[in-house]
């Protein structure tokens, strides 16, 4: 997490623009092979009371809105949101996991997929009063969280609310941490039902660095954690009075 970005937050957006495309290939390649084992991580029994809690909280934040899904894997959230939301634009970088989404059930001419990465969001269609990230911001690495916010802000109407869901760490129950990079990104290494070996980035942000990249930048900033996740919701500035990112 980037705890103490320096000077304003358009300096912060400047300095963020390296990419490493080898890592995100990487994380791409691994989510393709792991498509059909993807929603095994909610199966976890000591998981469920926060999953039902989070959920449950969930709905009632995307109610009657028009929600663009960043990163929606194989639809688990997408599913329950489009139970409550006016429509569903969900978007991931895999077309293999979309595959995946596109067989749950969904109310009809609610939800619609577009493959597009999550950095680069303008080709999506439709107007969008509400954004979703669920378990995706751990993966982005410090120097390109606000490059993506960036991004997603971008698509979204003044006022819009945003929504991040992502992993506690929890000693005993999250996968563990493989090494550190000089960035301060943590790493796991996961294996997949193949034998394959896959080195993910994995970021465990805390409460408080959560709140220095957000608050100067949003407005109604909220951080819930439960035992094994965190939520984040705010909205976007309503006005010209309030800077936002990029």
């Amino acid at each position: 997490m980037q705890s103490e970005p320096n000077g304003s937050s358009l300096t912060f957006i400047e300095q963020a623009t390296e990419i490493s495309l080898l890592s995100e290939d990487s994380l791409l390649s691994y989510y393709r092979k792991r498509a059909e084992e993807y929603e095994l991580i909610y199966q976890k029994p000591e998981r469920q009371k926060d999953l039902a809690r989070l959920r449950d909280w969930l709905m009632g934040e995307m109610r009657d809105r028009d929600v663009l899904e960043v990163a929606c894997g194989t639809g688990y959230w997408t599913e329950h949101v489009a139970r409550v939301a006016r429509s569903v634009t969900a978007t991931d970088a895999s077309g293999e996991v979309l595959d995946v989404a596109r067989q749950k059930s969904y109310p009809d001419g609610q939800v619609q997929f577009v493959v597009a990465d999550a950095f680069s969001l303008a080709g999506v269609p439709g107007t969008f009063t509400a954004a979703l990230a669920a378990f995706w911001f751990s993966h982005v690495a410090r120097c390109d969280q606000a490059r993506f916010l960036k991004a997603l802000h971008g698509r979204l109407e003044r006022g819009s609310a945003v929504v991040l869901l992502d992993n506690r760490y929890v000693e005993g129950s999250s996968t563990p941490i493989s090494r550190r990079d000089a960035d301060g990104n943590t790493y796991q290494l996961r294996m997949l039902r193949d034998g394959s070996a896959h080195e993910v980035l994995k970021n465990f942000p805390t409460a408080s660095e959560l709140e220095r990249l957000f608050e100067p930048v949003v407005e109604h900033l909220s951080i819930t954690e439960f035992d094994y996740f965190w939520a984040l919701r705010y909205d976007l500035p309503g006005g010209p009075s309030r800077r936002a990112f990029g």
